[in-house]
C-alpha cells in the first residue's frame, strides 16, 4: 500500500480557505487613525460614515475566483511543473521503501534475528527520512502556492468590493470552507458572484486562458492555511479606503 504521506503530496490542489471578506458598510471607530481630530467643532456637520450600500448578499469562493482566473491558473500550473521533479523524487524513494516492506514481510519468518533487525532499521531510517521529505516538499508548495494567492488577491480585491457596490450588495460573505468551518451554512448559486468576478478579472488583467486548460491534477488537500497576511490587507486596505470617502 502506498504511503499516506505519498499519496497527500501527489493529492496536493488548489486549496486555500481564506478569512470572511471584511464588511464593506462599517464605519471608522473613534480609536481607528481615521477617527474624528480629539476636539470636534461642536457646530460642524456630523461626519460622513462612508458610501451608501445596498442590502442584498452576495457570496464568493475566494480560492475559486483566484485560481479560477487565468493568472491564477497559470501560475498554479508553471508551479505544479516546478514541483513535477520532486514528485517523481518521492515516488521512487517511496517505491524503494515499500519493497523493502514488502521483503520483511515475506522474507520475516526466514531471516535470522539479526538480518531481520538490520532490515526494520533501514526501514525504519528510510521512512523518517521519506516523511521529511514529503514535509518540507508540502510546506515548501504550499508557501509558494499562497504567494501565487496573495499576488492575484491583491488586485482582486479592489474589484470585488467595487464590483459589490455597484450592484448593490451590502455584505459579501466567503464560501471557500464550508459549514461548520465557516459560518455559512447554506447559499444559493443567485447570489455568487464569483463567476462575474473571474470574468471581469480576466478582462481586466489581460492574461489569457492557458492554451489547454486542465482539471485539478489532484484530488486532495495540503493542510488548510490561514490568508496571508498580504492578501488580508487588500481587503482591509480597499475596504478602509473606500469607507473613508466622502459623497
Amino acid at each position: 500500500m502506498k504511503s499516506k504521506f505519498l499519496r497527500v503530496l501527489l493529492a496536493i490542489a488548489v486549496t486555500f480557505a481564506f478569512s470572511a471578506l471584511a464588511q464593506t458598510g462599517s464605519a471608522a471607530t473613534p480609536s481607528s487613525p481615521s477617527a474624528a481630530p480629539a476636539n470636534p467643532d461642536p457646530a460642524a456637520p456630523p461626519a460622513t460614515t462612508g458610501p451608501s450600500t445596498g442590502t442584498k448578499v452576495g457570496a464568493i469562493n475566494i480560492t475559486e475566483a483566484i485560481f479560477g482566473s487565468n493568472e491564477g491558473r497559470r501560475d498554479l500550473e508553471a508551479l505544479q511543473k516546478k514541483f513535477d521533479p520532486k514528485q517523481a523524487e518521492l515516488k521512487s524513494q517511496n517505491d524503494e521503501l515499500e519493497g523493502l516492506k514488502k521483503q520483511m514481510t515475506t522474507q520475516e519468518g526466514k531471516l535470522n534475528e539479526d538480518a531481520l533487525a538490520t532490515l526494520k532499521k533501514q526501514i525504519e531510517s528510510k521512512q523518517k527520512l521519506f516523511d521529511r521529505s514529503v514535509q518540507d516538499a508540502q510546506e515548501e508548495f504550499g508557501n509558494q502556492q499562497q504567494e501565487i494567492a496573495s499576488r492575484v488577491l491583491q488586485k482582486m480585491a479592489p474589484m470585488i468590493v467595487k464590483f459589490s457596490e455597484d450592484n448593490g450588495f451590502g455584505i459579501i460573505v466567503d464560501t471557500s470552507k464550508p459549514w461548520p468551518q465557516s459560518n455559512v451554512l447554506w447559499w444559493g448559486q443567485a447570489v455568487d458572484i464569483t463567476k462575474a468576478v473571474v470574468d471581469a478579472y480576466n478582462v481586466q488583467s489581460g492574461v489569457p486562458a492557458p492554451p489547454q486548460p486542465q482539471p485539478p491534477r489532484h484530488a486532495a488537500a495540503c493542510p488548510l492555511k490561514p490568508m496571508p497576511t498580504a492578501a488580508s490587507s487588500a481587503f482591509s486596505s480597499t475596504v478602509r479606503s473606500r469607507n473613508k470617502r466622502t459623497p
